[in-house]
This record gives structure tokens, sequence and C-alpha cells, in this order.
């Protein structure tokens, strides 16, 4: 999910500001009970969700003002949430990509999650991946409620893999490890469609290229986070991996966002690499399709990705009321996000993800066994979900698809743009 360019307004178009009027329907005056106001950054089918999920938290809570707000995802929400919590008169609960917690300034823009509170509601850290949980802490404290992970996974059309001969008896796609495998299941859909083996967004290509460096086992920054440690030959091995898929006509050239979504839809592609988020997407056009975890091209199993999780931004004078009826909105939230991960996002909350009604749900929970190993971007004030690391990647990543750039060259400039960053104090 992740720039600052124009959204696709498919996935991330505001839906319309305030949601409130719908929330306000309780019983009871203004003040007389507790409140909360929500702001998210959820359009598209995650925002049509989200709001069905929310008409059933307020009809069940009555005794509750509930407001959301959706607003614009990106660098917008990203902005105006921290100028709220910077002037202490923000709203009591708001979406944050885990991958940007830490450069967000938590112990000072947000304010902590009352673990106390969370266990009152039933929710328990063991109740989550301790990987998950523990990105969740800062200097001792938890500042964040992981709500899902949205990793990097693989979309197959069911119709060209099965001609291709890549499907097992049980019609799920047969897993290949290493890239000899990779190149020839790619190499088996190309002969296939007789255009492209699998639509990627080269235009951007982080996800691809940080999945394939994490499977190497590559480090980024330094322990203390104040150093570029990149290692050359395998970012190098990664990057020369994405050129060879262009040069071979496996991929596009290029291929923005909107693009590599109508390759796969119109079959032009047979397979596409992509977040789990255009699930709906592809259910809604009927296109023959299942999904399964990227493949392990390298050492380890490692898939870039994220999580949306809760925070609390920081509020001047927090209401214990207010805030108590916040802890028990995510609470409640957690407990009913099997209906969340409809829309293709692992549920964070253990008791779901191993749930039944999660578990029924094709083909959202074929890919649930990477959760232990998505791979969020390196911490920093720049890097996360939309933020500046991953446009530098993009400008210096794209030409190598394009064949407009050569590894070492691209490798090179994002580096220097890494560092210029990393050279560049926090505005948070």
């Amino acid at each position: 999910m992740l720039d600052d360019r124009p959204p696709r307004p498919r996935r991330r178009a505001v839906l319309g500001g305030m949601l409130g009027a719908l929330a306000l329907t309780g019983c009871g005056s203004l003040g007389s009970r507790p409140r909360v106001r929500e702001w998210n950054l959820f359009g598209g089918g995650d925002g049509a969700r989200l709001l069905q999920i929310h008409q059933q938290y307020v009809a069940e809570h009555p005794d509750v003002d509930f407001e959301a707000h959706t607003l614009a995802w990106g660098p917008p929400f990203y902005t105006k949430l921290a100028m709220s919590a910077a002037g202490g008169r923000a709203p009591e609960v708001a979406t944050l990509h885990l991958s940007r917690l830490k450069g967000f300034s938590p112990t000072t823009m947000l304010d902590p999650i009352p673990v106390d509170l969370l266990e009152e509601a039933g929710v328990r850290e063991s109740d989550f991946l301790p990987a998950t949980w523990n990105r969740c802490i800062v200097d001792g404290k938890l500042y964040a409620v992981p709500l899902d992970q949205h990793p990097f996974v693989l979309y197959y059309n069911t119709d060209v893999c099965k001609k291709a001969g890549l499907l097992g008896p049980d019609g799920k796609i047969k897993p290949v490890k290493g890239v000899t495998e990779f190149l020839d299941m790619l190499k088996a859909v190309k002969e296939t469609t007789g255009k492209y083996a699998a639509s990627v967004e080269t235009t951007n290509p982080w996800r691809i290229w940080w999945t394939l460096y994490g499977q190497l086992e590559g480090k980024f920054f330094s322990d203390d986070g104040t150093r570029l440690v990149l290692d050359d030959a395998k970012a190098l091995e990664a990057l020369e991996l994405m050129a060879k898929l262009a040069t071979d006509g496996l991929t596009p050239k290029s291929s923005n966002y909107a693009a590599l979504v109508a390759q796969f839809t119109n079959g032009d592609a047979g397979l596409s690499f992509n977040g789990e988020w255009e699930v709906t997407t592809y259910q809604t056009a009927k296109t023959p399709f299942s999904m399964a975890p990227f493949p392990v091209v390298y050492d380890v199993p490692s898939f870039a990705g994220d999580s949306h999780t809760f925070v609390l931004p920081h509020q001047a004078n927090r209401n214990k009321d207010d805030t108590k009826a916040t802890i028990e909105y995510i609470a409640w939230i957690l407990k009913h996000s099997a209906d969340w991960a409809a829309g293709g996002h692992i549920p964070a909350y253990q008791p779901v993800a191993k749930s039944q009604k999660y578990l029924d749900l094709k083909p959202q929970a074929e890919y649930r066994s990477v959760a232990p190993d998505v791979l969020y971007d390196p911490d920093g004030w720049f890097s996360g979900s939309g933020a500046q690391l991953e446009n530098e990647a993009g400008a210096a990543f794209s030409g190598v698809f394009s064949g407009q750039a050569t590894p070492k060259a691209a490798l090179a400039q994002f580096k220097a743009a890494t560092q210029k960053l990393l050279d560049t104090p926090s505005p948070v």
C-alpha cells in the first residue's frame, strides 16, 4: 500500500469526510455520555466495509457519542493527525500504519494505550503475534493496538494456471522455491497468456524489492537507526532479478498501479504481485482467481507488508470516561475483525485469525501463514507506508524495469537519497 502521488479512487479516495451523522443517533445528549471520535484513512472498498462495521457498532452502543471521519490517504492524513496531536486537540482514536509508529514521535504525539483498560475489555498481549505486538511498544509503553496485517502476496488466475499445469490436485497453485522454480513458473504463465506472466507496479517497485531483499536477509539501518548499512551485493541481486523479469518479458517494463490491476483483471497477466487489498476488486470483476503467499525466491520467508493499528493521538486533557469508551471501541472492532478481513487483511487479533469464520473466507485465508514473516519498512521518520523512502525507491528502481538504469546506478541513486534523508532532522 504507497506514495504521495494522486491515489487510485477505488482504494483510497475520501469517502465523504464525516460519518458522524450516522453515529450520533443514540439516546441522550452530547456531554451526558462518553464521546469517541475516530479518524481513519480508508477509502474505496475498505472505507465502505468500515462504514458497515461502524453502523453495527453504533446500533449496539447507543450510550456512546460516536463520530467517524475519513481523511485522504497518505501524507494529508498524517500531516493533519500530527497537527491535531501537536495542539493537544486530537480525536480520541485514529488509524496509524505500524511502519510509521516510531517515526511519528509517539512519546510526544501519542498517548500510551492503557493496558489495564484493554485487558478489562478482554484484549491481552497473548492475543497477538509477539513480533507484531512488540513493534507497538516504544520505551516500554504500548502506543498502538494492531488491527491487521497486509502483506505482499501472489494473485493467480486459476484458468490460466490450470492450462499452464501449475495447479495441484486441490486446485491451488503449486508452491515454488528458489529463483529457478520461480522463473520457470513465470515462463509457463507467459507461454499461456501470450503476453505477460505477472503484473507488478514498476513505477514504484518498493514492495517487490523489499520482499526480495528481505528474503536475502539484508539489513537496512544499523541497530540504533543512525547509519545506512545496506548490503550492496544482496540489494543488487534483488535488483538484477527484477531487471531480468522485465528484460525477459515476464513483466511489463512500465506499469503504474492502475495498469497492474487492469492487466490481471483482463487476463494479460496470469499472476499479479501486489498487496492483498485488491481481493474485492477481482471478485467484483468476476476474475477467476485465487491467492497464495508470494514465493520464497531466496533464503528465508519474508514478505513486505504493514499493519493498520489503533492509536490514541495526544490530547491535552484526555477524559477518563471517553478513554474507557475508546478502548472498548478498539476491543469491539478487534473482536469483529473477521468482517474487516473480508477485504483481504489478515486479522492481527488471534482469536479471530483462528476462528472458523475467518478460515472459511476464500481466498482471503489462503495466505494467512505469512503473518509471522511480514517485513515492515525500516524505522525512520521518512519511512513507512506513503512516506518519502518508498518514493525514493520508486524514483530509483523504476528505471531497472524500464531499462533506463542499471541495477548499480539505481542502487547508487537510492543510497544517496536515503543518506540525505537520514542526515535530515525529523520535522516532528
